[in-house]
């Protein structure tokens, strides 16, 4: 079966580009970062490398700890196409930027616990206040030692780090797709046979009753065991198999998108831009652009 949104974010989480990343981008900013499923309503960044030891102490709490779920709860829209920051009853920020697998979300990468204005003795005493309201127990001395030891960024600088998460979510996204069209499981000698198949021709037209006949076959048991064994249709399935194949086309300026379309197997233009658009949740030219942005 095809891995879940969880099982995804775990093999991502896993991955050597990400791990590359994670380390480099706490070296370039001081910040802790998370890659997380879509779901997940707990304190992602806690016992993170570079977290901020004020929300530390927060989290100790349980009336600091809501509040800090209620923050995370506003960043994790699941309707979100592009970075969500909120800022918490402290003045501290965090941003979560979503990665999905076309339209689909399967995850967020969030950062923050920084503050965008210097920390000062009379936010500290409001802060302080609202605590207490709260009925929060926690060693103000501490916590405000700890206050005004919080990474503080201008909005510019910040922008600049969020812009980073973006483009690597983008890179995570492709990089989900592709753990999609593979098996995390154990694959039988039938779907082998069927994706070695659809590699070989992926540029053809390919019918269910070509690739039913080539494997011996009826296609009603065709597709019965390959939406078993793949959670996927076959049609869904070739077409991500195309799409990811003209991505790696699009790199090249020289060749049309029209080009692409039908090097990869599709036989109308419209189409290929139908199912790319669906896919890679925007279009073959808007795709080209931001690769040459990059």
């Amino acid at each position: 079966m095809v891995a879940s949104d969880q099982d995804i974010v775990v093999q991502l989480n896993r991955s050597q580009i990400y791990r590359d990343y994670e380390r480099a981008f706490g070296l370039a900013t001081e910040l802790p970062l998370t890659l997380r499923p879509p779901k997940t309503w707990s304190l992602v960044q806690v016992g993170r490398h570079h977290e901020n030891p004020f929300c530390a102490m927060l989290a100790e709490s349980n009336k600091g700890c809501a509040a800090c779920l209620a923050t995370q709860e506003k960043i994790g829209d699941p309707k979100a196409t592009s970075a969500v920051s909120a800022t918490c009853f402290a003045g501290l920020c965090d941003t979560a930027v979503p990665i999905r697998v076309g339209h689909d979300l399967i995850g967020f990468l969030q950062t923050g616990q920084v503050a965008l204005r210097k920390p000062t003795a009379a936010k500290f005493e409001k802060i302080a206040s609202q605590l207490l309201e709260m009925g929060a127990t926690v060693d103000l001395r501490r916590l405000e030692d700890a206050y005004f030891h919080s990474k503080v960024l201008t909005p510019k600088q910040y922008a600049g780090v969020i812009r980073l998460l973006e483009i690597f979510a983008t890179h995570l996204s492709v990089l989900g797709n592709q753990l999609v069209i593979q098996q995390s499981t154990e694959e039988s000698p039938f779907t082998r046979r069927a994706k070695a198949y659809v590699a070989e021709h992926q540029g053809d037209e390919i019918s269910l009753e070509e690739i039913s006949k080539a494997l011996h076959v009826s296609t009603f048991y065709f597709c019965k065991m390959f939406k078993k064994a793949t959670g996927l249709t076959f049609t869904d399935y070739l077409g991500r198999v195309r799409i990811e194949r003209a991505k790696a086309l699009l790199l090249d300026p020289h060749k049309r998108i029209s080009e692409v379309a039908y090097e990869v197997g599709f036989g109308s233009l419209t189409h290929f831009n139908r199912v790319f658009k669906r896919l890679a949740g925007e279009s073959p030219s808007d795709y080209r652009e931001q690769l040459a942005r990059h």
